[in-house]
């Protein structure tokens, strides 16, 4: 069983540095916001795999859980700063 958790943390890292790519050449500030959030949903996968590697959950899941509320506000409070940067830009 822990040879599936192996596998999907390698899965799961070759798909981060792909998105990694997207926040390198990301078009807009949007589209390298979005890619920032998807490192970030896919930290939040990894650290759950690597607690069930480590035969850990509890804690892994605890520092997961964490992460994702500091990454969803961290993505909210980025994107309301530039969409007030552009109204302001704009007038």
């Amino acid at each position: 069983m822990i040879s599936f958790f192996v596998i999907a943390l390698a899965i799961g890292t070759l798909i981060t540095a792909v998105i990694f790519y997207r926040i390198a050449a990301g078009r807009t500030v949007y589209d390298r916001l979005l890619a920032a959030g998807a490192v970030g949903t896919n930290a939040i996968v990894l650290l759950s795999f690597t607690g069930f590697v480590f035969e850990r959950p509890d804690m892994f899941v605890d520092l997961a859980l964490t992460y994702a509320l500091l990454n969803f506000i961290g993505t909210v409070a980025v994107g309301k700063y530039f969409e007030n940067r552009r109204d302001e830009e704009q007038v």
